[in-house]
């Protein structure tokens, strides 16, 4: 991003509420030139739209900027550093027993978000409801029939590949949410974390 319109977004993160007269002497620009850079924040969803401020003293009226939620994704974070502490943590105090348990509750969690339809659909419709849910959350998902009642359903991108380079148990949270999403027990092709293409996990179907 521009260097200007990163200050802005920071002086407005750390003081919520600015003029345009307060953003001009903080960066020592004119007005005219931090109404620009607003314009192109706004255009971009990350400044909302300038509230009226009426001054106690005669004179016009100001407007005051703040961020939209969309622009504290611009800031950084350390989500994944703290689900590999999180992670370790966790290991370090259960049994690998209890580590599956905890990782089935997740999954079923999870697959709770999806809009699934009854169980008593057909499963290409429930294929197609698990695909939606999780091109959503970033998988980059799809399934295609095999030849004598089987399918498989790959995920060519891993939301937490780091992490999932040191900590295998994201793996084993993915095959844990595919199962459930399916309602099949599905089996591990290939992994992203092993250096395949996707993730691809086969199933069969269970006999009409």
């Amino acid at each position: 991003m521009q260097a200007t319109r990163r200050r802005i977004l920071e002086l407005l993160r750390d003081r919520q509420v600015l003029t345009v007269d307060d953003l001009a002497g903080e960066l020592g620009l004119t007005p005219v030139t931090v109404r620009h850079h607003l314009d192109i924040l706004r255009t971009e969803g990350l400044v909302e739209s300038p509230e009226v401020r009426h001054r106690d003293t005669p004179g016009r009226p100001q407007f005051t900027f703040r961020l939209t939620p969309t622009a504290l994704s611009h800031f950084p974070k350390n989500y994944q550093g703290f689900a590999h502490l999180m992670v370790n943590e966790i290991r370090e105090h259960v049994s690998e027993a209890e580590m599956e348990r905890i990782l089935a509750g997740v999954a079923s969690r999870m697959a709770t978000e999806a809009a699934l339809p009854a169980g008593d659909a057909p499963i290409e419709r429930r294929l197609d409801a698990a695909v939606r849910y999780l091109n959503a959350r970033g998988y980059e998902a799809s399934w295609e029939r095999l030849s004598a009642g089987r399918v498989v359903l790959r995920t060519r991108n891993c939301p937490y590949h780091e992490l999932s380079q040191s900590n295998s148990e994201f793996c084993r949270l993915d095959l844990n949410l595919v199962s459930q999403l399916l309602g099949l027990k599905p089996v591990v092709e290939e992994r992203i974390s092993d250096g395949g293409s996707s993730c691809s996990y086969i199933m069969t179907l269970p006999a009409a």
